[in-house]
């Protein structure tokens, strides 16, 4: 091409100074005529803008001629529907429903601590004592008398069974065996305060109090003692999703810093919104077989929201949008071995996953999508089609 301008170009000077024996322009300078000079140059810039509209008319000419035109490079793929798994992805905290402080029910001094940190213990089964205070030695009056009032009331009961003795002596006698049990049932209790029992089977985490320390009741903590069995993990999840996050919603659960997953599922979902943040509660039942999985671990939460089997993705990188805010892409029509014609489709999409983009309407399962280039191409526009 550059070749043909050189030649067009050097014909037109040759003919348009071959004709005439014109001074040359150096020998024009070398006069040192100013008015000459400019009528030299008035001359020389006709001329040129002569060969500029020629060299146009002729640029215009090739292009209409030439087959072998230079198009835009585009790749393409074809769209097939496909199974699509929308994931809500969210932040929880691993948790327990048996993860206690014990605390005693009595002030004394801590007499025993029975445990030890990692030991695991069964429901009811001592951990500690406190001094009662003489409180047992009470007791133990307090059942010799009841035991006592019991052998008078036996007595009373069978003398009034043969009809001997009056209705008040066995009266009387039923009321304070009553009374005296009564009372040696309540300092039992109180007795019972003074020994610390595991609430539930567990593991002793920590043993926070030593023995021979002053305990007070709700403020001093003895230990804390966890079950690693019943793991769960909570979440908030905003109010948009109340309708697609529900109870057996699958979820694939993350732990980073364990570098493991696993699948779960949702084993409840809170009926309340909270109206500070707009969000409802849901549990995560999570099996914990090596008990590697502690409280308070942080998790990542894939929470399955939505599904369609029949879905038509396409990479969200492909997807312009026009000044009235409307989406499209590039679909490619009247496909010619490697050429085609660009055509403007405007889409609707759903929701996103990674890098895809789920198309809701105006795109059918088939069709050949510009995919590289798509951003250099215009509607109508030739292309040329790179082959995989």
């Amino acid at each position: 091409m550059k070749n043909i301008y050189s030649i067009l170009l050097v014909a037109l000077i040759v003919a348009s100074c071959g004709g005439n024996k014109e001074k040359s322009v150096e020998s024009i300078i070398s006069e040192g005529n100013l008015e000459t000079i400019r009528s030299k140059k008035a001359t020389l810039d006709t001329e040129q803008q002569l060969l500029t509209e020629k060299l146009s008319l002729l640029e215009v000419a090739i292009g209409e001629l030439d087959t072998i035109k230079k198009l835009p490079l585009v790749t393409t793929f074809k769209v097939n529907d496909t199974l699509f798994n929308h994931y809500l992805e969210l932040q929880g905290s691993v948790k327990t429903k048996q993860n206690v402080l014990i605390y005693p029910e009595m002030a004394g001094t801590l007499l025993h601590v029975y445990v030890k940190e990692g030991q695991r213990v069964s429901k009811g089964q001592l951990l500690a004592s406190i001094d009662d205070g003489g409180l047992s030695q009470q007791v133990a009056q307090l059942q010799i008398q009841a035991d006592l009032a019991k052998t008078t009331f036996e007595r009373q009961e069978r003398l009034w069974n043969q009809k001997i003795g009056s209705e008040i002596q066995y009266l009387q006698a039923k009321s304070a065996y009553e009374g005296q049990q009564k009372a040696a049932n309540q300092l039992k209790s109180q007795l019972a305060k003074t020994t610390v029992r595991a609430p539930f089977s567990g593991v002793i985490d920590d043993v926070i109090t030593e023995q021979g320390s002053v305990v007070t009741p709700g403020q001093s903590q003895l230990m804390r003692i966890v079950n690693l069995n019943n793991m769960y993990i909570n979440t908030d999840v905003p109010e948009s999703y109340i309708s697609a996050v529900t109870v057996n919603k699958n979820v694939l659960v993350e732990f980073p810093v364990l570098g493991k997953s696993m699948n779960a599922k949702i084993r409840q979902a809170g009926n309340f919104i909270n109206p500070a943040n707009r969000t409802f509660k849901v549990e995560i039942a999570v099996p914990n077989k090596d008990k590697s999985i502690k409280p308070n671990l942080t998790a990542k939460l894939k929470i399955n929201d939505y599904t369609n089997e029949n879905a038509l993705l396409i990479p969200q990188s492909i997807i312009s949008e026009n000044a009235k805010g409307e989406q499209y892409i590039y679909v490619v029509k009247n496909i010619d071995d490697k050429y085609a014609i660009a055509e403007r489709v405007i889409i609707e999409t759903g929701k996103t996953q990674g890098d895809v983009i789920e198309v809701l309407k105006g795109l059918e399962k088939g069709v050949e999508i510009i995919d590289e280039g798509a951003r250099s191409v215009k509607d109508g526009q030739s292309v040329q089609i790179l082959k995989n």
